[in-house]
């Protein structure tokens, strides 16, 4: 059999030094499998970071209005009302909370996992026959290729940074390629 790689389309960043990939240990698997994983989630944006915080503000802020409404005479239906149009607001916030992409690469074997709100979505790749490629052009999503399959990733990812994980993840699956892997099922 014989692996064909594309040519590299993106140029080589020159200040991302950022690492992706991480080796992690897979529990439930025989002799605790080695594997390679990429995490790509949203970056920490303050309101992120400070969710907790902005929502016991909030929240204060209403119970406050909602006493000053009922002290005033105004019906606890517009109370009712107001309580529950910033319940739904931060339900649809905290829906996408929780968004993020997995790569992991066990033995020869390249699982991808997308998470939007509630929809999850898992696509396997064999290593062998993965290929990886922008999606249209510099700084555009990555693509993975392979048995009729297509996915893009790093949705999370600065367009910079794109180049650097589609350049870890062509080296992770050209190694796993090439050299023996030790699979202990």
């Amino acid at each position: 059999m014989s692996v064909t790689f594309a040519p590299d389309s993106w140029p080589t960043p020159a200040r991302v030094a950022r690492a992706f990939g991480q080796a992690i240990a897979l529990p439930g698997r025989p002799g605790s499998a080695q594997a390679l994983q990429w995490r790509l989630a949203p970056a920490d944006a303050p309101w992120q970071r400070q969710a907790g915080n902005v929502c016991a503000l909030l929240c204060g802020l209403l119970l406050a209005l909602a006493l000053l409404l009922v002290w005033k005479g105004a019906a606890l239906a517009w109370v009712g009302l107001d309580l529950l149009v910033a319940g739904l607001l931060l339900g649809l916030a905290a829906r996408h909370a929780g968004d993020s992409e997995t790569l992991t690469l066990v033995g020869r074997l390249l699982l991808v996992e997308q998470c939007t709100g509630r929809r999850v979505a898992h696509t396997d790749f064999a290593a062998e026959w993965a290929t990886v490629e922008p999606a249209a052009g510099q700084g555009s999503l990555v693509q993975i290729r392979g048995q009729g399959r297509m996915v893009r990733v790093g949705r999370f990812l600065r367009p910079e940074a794109r180049a650097v994980l589609a350049q870890e993840l062509r080296r992770a699956l050209r190694r796993v390629s090439v050299g023996p892997v030790n699979d202990s099922n």
